[in-house]
């Protein structure tokens, strides 16, 4: 901002008697310097023009980091990226602690088949398969006793063996499935003598399979003997 100072010019006219002494006649002596007596301001002047702007000043020095402001709103959720590519497997871990005991489960049922059975009486039919009626065992009912045969029911591997008391005659059985004989026995009676035959196999059967067991060939090998002392099983 410009200030304008405003000149005062003073006129100073001399007054006769006043403003001058004289010395002499015809001869003006003047006012001492600095005597303003009778004076008069004059009509301030008008204000000047703005001057050109001056040049930008230098940049002041940084100042103090501010406080950290407020958090912004949360922006909305953005796209899902890639599937980035698998990493390098790590080393295997420690093992675990192990766990506690479980509560005891229910027993699955173990489905079984057996029979044990023997003769009642001697066996006098031959190519026929011969009834044992003396039951030891039988809870599942997959020997028939009417015929003599045992019925698979559940498929797997099977044990059979049979002991026969021999008297009289010769003894050849044969352990038959599926009407095709499996096993062969034969057994010559010694005269005045009770001689004893037995033979056992592992057959695989599936369901509907049929076990039974005969004498083999005609009545000449039908020595099989059961009383109350002497079994054929």
């Amino acid at each position: 901002m410009l200030l304008l100072g405003a000149v005062l010019l003073l006129l100073v006219l001399p007054i006769r008697g006043q403003d001058s002494e004289t010395e002499g006649p015809g001869v003006v002596v003047p006012l001492p310097k600095g005597a303003c007596t009778g004076w008069m301001a004059g009509i301030p002047g008008h204000p000047g023009h703005n001057g050109t702007p001056g040049r930008d000043g230098r940049d002041g020095t940084p100042g103090e980091k501010g406080e950290k402001g407020d958090p912004g709103l949360v922006g909305p959720k953005g796209d899902t990226g890639e599937t980035g590519v698998t990493g390098i497997e790590g080393p295997r871990g420690f093992p675990g602690i192990p766990g506690r005991k479980g509560e005891p489960g229910e027993s699955a049922y173990v489905y079984r088949s057996a029979f044990s059975v023997g003769l009642e009486s001697r066996v006098t039919v031959p190519n026929v398969p011969i009834r044992f009626t003396k039951i030891f065992y039988n809870q599942q009912n997959h020997y028939d006793v009417t015929t003599g045969k045992f019925h698979c029911n559940i498929p797997g591997l099977y044990y059979f063996s049979y002991h026969i008391t021999v008297y009289l005659k010769d003894v050849k059985v044969s352990l038959y499935k599926r009407d095709k004989a499996m096993l062969f026995t034969y057994d010559q009676y010694q005269e005045k003598n009770v001689d004893q035959a037995s033979g056992s196999v592992l057959l695989h059967l599936e369901t509907g399979d049929e076990v039974w067991l005969q004498v083999y060939g005609d009545g000449d090998y039908n020595g099989l003997y059961a009383d109350n002392v002497n079994d054929s099983t």
